[in-house]
């Protein structure tokens, strides 16, 4: 028999003891495998073997650790809640107990461990003991934990910058308004409006946009659903998105069914993602371009096909069209803008309704296709007639306001564009000088700012209201979650507007105020 046969046989005998000694094959895993702390404990979590993983993750030696109870390895605070126990008492019932927990080593220092508890039963259904497997995943908890902070700092500085940045825009709305009313503007200058106005508009959305995807990131979006109709919300995204079609010189159509389709949703909510969806068209289209928006009733859902001309969108791209701050080329002559998290926003809110959102497209330079489907509500209500008609600013009689905000471009700005309107304004440019005017001069109505200096408008809401029922208080502020209106309305606010504020939506609130006189 030559050498090579004798080494064949003896490892083939070699295996064949170790198929018949389970205690030697036990012995050969666990020690062999070095990242896991492997080891067995007795029915009463006591602890009854221990591998060199263990040793190696959490310190003990073997002797150190055989017959100590399974306690040792837990924090005191994890040990007072009896978790060592519930984590037994889990396996036991259940067939296993798996976790992830911090533990401590004999060195009192704590990592980060993913563990699973297995219950050991004999042939004759007798409780033998458990068996236990932990690893240190530390890197891993750290590097998430880093992560998540990360995001968390991400999206406060986002809702924070979002704030900021509606307070300059107030000024500039009200500027323009005051120039509309001026009757002395050129043509040019009406033009240049215009378009400043446009321009304005158009970043107010983008910081929407942006508050909207951190308060998504962070679960703060909450639905008002109602039965709303779904012409009239077309009919409200169509009007948003009007001065960009026009200024590109697009071709819109638009394509209802004859019979009313009714939701139960946010009709607000649902505006903004059309509108979103018919931003996103005209942006990416060439001037002269198409753009069409077609509804159509499916089973007992309706479809909304959103369809342009344009650019197009790359294969490689359409699984991540949703993700926030993706977009497609953005090579200088591609350059459309945008932050790139407006379909971000759209999707989410399309999932909150229960429905689904779809992207579409054929190529570059070949058009891209939106859908979205929504159930409807069998339900049938008579439209209100008024529901899909423009609004008109009210006509309102003179009101004595004060107007207090720590900006001063916002304060002389809505002060001028008030007095235009035909009222008496008082200004105060903080929370002290706003109390006192307050409660020195009889006004029907004040327009206070959340955030003041030295005094915050919620504690002058609450001063006020300590002395009178009325004046009427309205919130300006750059917050407008439902806590915060909760919190504005608590403080003794009757209304809550968020910046920037439309002159012309302001007029129309106070159109329904009543003057003491």
């Amino acid at each position: 028999m030559s050498s090579e046969d004798g080494s064949m046989t003896e490892q083939h005998e070699a295996n064949q003891r170790l198929r018949e000694n389970p205690e030697e094959q036990y012995r050969l895993l666990t020690e062999s495998v070095k990242d896991f702390a492997i080891f067995l404990l007795d029915t009463n979590g006591k602890i009854a073997t221990w591998n060199t993983g263990a040793e190696r993750i959490l310190g003990y030696t073997e002797p150190e650790a055989l017959g100590q109870p399974f306690a040792l390895l837990f924090r005191p605070q994890d040990i007072v809640n009896r978790e060592p126990e519930k984590e037994l008492s889990i396996a036991a019932e259940k067939g296993r107990s798996e976790d992830e927990r911090w533990h401590v080593r004999k060195d009192g220092s704590q990592f980060w461990a993913m563990g699973v508890v297995t219950p050991l039963w004999d042939d004759n259904g007798k409780h033998r003991g458990y068996a236990k497997i932990m690893r240190d995943i530390t890197a891993r908890k750290r590097a998430e934990t880093e992560l998540a902070e990360a995001n968390r700092r991400k999206d406060d500085f986002m809702a924070m910058l979002a704030h900021e940045l509606r307070n300059p825009l107030a000024p500039v709305l009200n500027g323009l308004q005051i120039l509309r009313l001026e009757q002395s503007v050129s043509p040019g200058g009406q033009q240049a409006i215009g378009m400043i106005d446009r321009q304005a508009r158009h970043l107010a959305r983008l910081v929407d946009d942006l508050m909207d995807v951190s308060r998504i990131n962070r679960g703060k979006i909450s639905l008002r659903k109602e039965r709303v109709e779904l012409h009239a919300i077309v009919s409200h995204a169509v009007e948003t998105v009007r001065p960009l079609i026009d200024s590109r010189k697009h071709e819109l159509a638009v394509s209802l069914p004859s019979e009313s389709v009714w939701l139960e949703a946010d009709a607000a909510r649902l505006t903004q993602v059309f509108a979103n969806l018919l931003n996103n068209a005209a942006k990416y289209t060439e001037p002269g371009g198409h753009v069409r928006l077609s509804v159509e009733r499916v089973g007992p859902d309706v479809i909304i096909w959103v369809r342009d001309t344009g650019i197009g969108i790359l294969a490689e791209m359409l699984p991540r069209i949703f993700e926030s701050f993706v977009q497609g080329d953005r090579s200088i002559d591609r350059a459309q803008g945008g932050l790139g998290i407006g379909l971000t926003v759209a999707k989410s809110l399309v999932d909150m309704h229960g429905g689904k959102i779809e992207a579409h497209s054929p190529g570059v330079g070949k058009g891209s296709e939106f859908l979205v489907r929504l159930p409807v509500v069998t339900e049938v209500k008579p439209l209100e007639p008024q529901a899909l008609e423009k609004r008109k600013v009210a006509k309102v009689p003179p009101l004595r306001l004060l107007v207090v905000d720590d900006n001063p471009d916002t304060v002389e700005s809505l002060a001028m564009l008030m007095r235009l309107y035909g009222h008496d304004v008082m200004t105060a440019d903080s929370g002290p000088a706003g109390l006192e005017a307050a409660l020195a001069h009889d006004r029907d109505v004040i327009l206070l700012d959340i955030g003041l200096p030295s005094l915050s408008g919620y504690e002058v809401a609450r001063r006020i209201r300590a002395h009178a029922a009325k004046p009427v208080l309205i919130a300006m502020t750059g917050y407008g979650q439902p806590e915060d209106r909760e919190k504005s309305r608590a403080a003794g606010f009757d209304h809550h507007l968020t910046k920037p504020v439309d002159p012309d939506r302001l007029q129309d609130l106070l159109g329904t105020i009543d003057s003491k006189s």
